[in-house]
């Protein structure tokens, strides 16, 4: 690995540990309903089977990658799709909190569905979802309207701080694990689903 790359895990992994440590410590936020969420696309995925294939090698690694970006935090609520890589990826971090994932169906209702749910969950939650799902989540948690993340992108990170007391909703957009290849956020000539 390269220094460069270490440096941007160690920041991003020390960002979101001070970030869960000073709400987990803020009285006045410690009864929100959830305290904070975060989303990320699932791993790498193997090129077959088309319909629900396994993460690839780099998937793996970007599953143990997440799980040491939220070494600082235990999350209460785990949110998955039915797919097995949305699962596998949150494995790592399921493996070592205990905390079993809530399945959610991917159905024309999924993106409504996990919002509720992470909305009635309390403390921290952790949303693995897919290029064109994890967007839309935060733009209904928010009331942001960000785009799909390309589909060559699996290094995006959401953490967002739900309204809280009539403040707004606040979102952080960073990266964990290795970097996109470059050019993947311009998806390569792709229009996002």
């Amino acid at each position: 690995m390269s220094h460069r790359y270490l440096l941007r895990l160690r920041s991003t992994v020390l960002l979101c540990g001070a970030v869960v440590a000073a709400l987990a410590s803020s009285p006045s936020l410690s009864g929100a309903q959830p305290s904070l969420v975060i989303l990320v696309r699932h791993g790498e995925k193997q090129p077959a089977p088309l319909d629900d294939p396994s993460l690839s090698e780099a998937g793996v690694a970007r599953a143990k990658a997440l799980d040491a970006a939220l070494a600082h935090s235990t999350p209460s609520t785990i949110v998955v799709s039915t797919r097995k890589r949305t699962v596998e990826t949150a494995a790592v971090v399921q493996a070592r909190t205990g905390v079993a994932p809530t399945v959610i169906a991917l159905d024309g209702q999924h993106v409504r569905t996990v919002a509720a749910a992470v909305m009635q969950a309390k403390g921290v939650v952790l949303v693995v979802g897919h290029s064109n799902t994890i967007s839309a989540i935060v733009n209904a948690l928010a009331g942001t309207k960000l785009p799909d993340i390309c589909d060559a992108s699996y290094a995006t990170m959401f953490v967002v701080t739900p309204a809280v007391g009539g403040s707004a909703a606040q979102v952080v957009q960073s990266s964990y694990g290795a970097p996109d290849a470059v050019g993947a956020a311009s998806c390569g000539g792709m229009v996002p689903k």
